[in-house]
Order: structure tokens, then sequence, then C-alpha cells
């Protein structure tokens, strides 16, 4: 199997799905400005601020570029044997988590050690549903659905 290093189009429909598309910058609910599809921190290496708009053609240019780093980064942690869907729901959990909640997670360790082990991978996937120490629906849906599509390759929002 060749090694993975790119995320596919359901990656994108993934974060898409669960991350909206938001034309102005709002406040998500761990408090940190946000834009587009998730965006936190423009190409040039800006953070987005309060009163920020852009148009959807920028939303998905600032996708792209988050995709891009979030793969160099789910590359440089993980073990060169997982699949494209394991792949991609590892890049949709860094995209919404950031890279460094991933690298220092149990959640990796599980993978790393045995990328087949569903229910260790289960268990600790659906630990990251918090925002601020609040249980939020919502990111509980998206676990779910990152963990589906990762087991079995298979994009299902209806949690």
């Amino acid at each position: 199997m060749a090694k993975i290093t790119k995320s596919s189009t359901n990656c994108a429909e993934l974060i898409k799905h669960f991350e909206g598309l938001f034309l102005k910058a709002y406040l998500c609910p761990a408090n940190v400005w946000t834009i587009g599809y998730g965006t936190t921190i423009y190409p040039g290496g800006t953070k987005v601020k309060a009163g920020d708009i852009c148009t959807e053609n920028q939303a998905l240019l600032y996708l792209r570029n988050d995709l891009s780093y979030f793969e160099l980064m789910v590359d440089a942690y993980t073990r060169d044997d997982v699949s494209q869907q394991q792949f991609d729901a590892l890049v949709s959990f860094c995209y919404n988590l950031g890279a460094k909640n991933l690298k220092d997670s149990t959640l990796l360790k599980v993978i790393n050690t045995n990328p087949l082990d569903y229910p260790a991978i289960q268990t600790q996937w659906l630990r990251w549903n918090k925002a601020a120490g609040k249980v939020l629906a919502g990111l509980t849906r998206r676990r779910n659905s990152e963990f589906y599509y990762y087991q079995n390759g298979v994009l299902k929002f209806d949690f």
C-alpha cells in the first residue's frame, strides 16, 4: 500500500459539514475567532479577528491552506500504513482540535500501536468532545462521524 500524505475530497466534505461556512468572523465555542470553514489563522499567518469577512471562494482557499498544514502534521505523526480513510479522519480531528492535541494524545499512541484496534481507538476518539471543559453535542456528533469514517470509510453525519 502506498503511503497516504494527502486528504481526499471526503475529508474536506467532513470538515465542511461540521464547520459550516461563515463569511463573517465569529467566536467559536473555544473562544477563538474563526471564519470560513473553521479557519483561525490566514494563509499569511495573521490570526482571524472580530469584524473580518470573506467570500466563499476565499473560504475554500483558506480550507485548502489549512488542510495542507494538517496533512503534513498527520503524516509526520502517524504510521506509514494508515489508510486513506484513517488519514482523512485524523486530518479532520486535527483541523478541529489542533495538531498538538493529536501529537500528545493517547489516541495517537493507540493508533500507532495498532490502527485497527477499533474499540480502543473509539474510546480515545470519543473523549475529545469538549470545549472549555463542557461536553458539546456538536463535537460528540463530529467525533462519532470521524470515527465511523475512520473505521468504515463511509461518511455518516446522523449521530
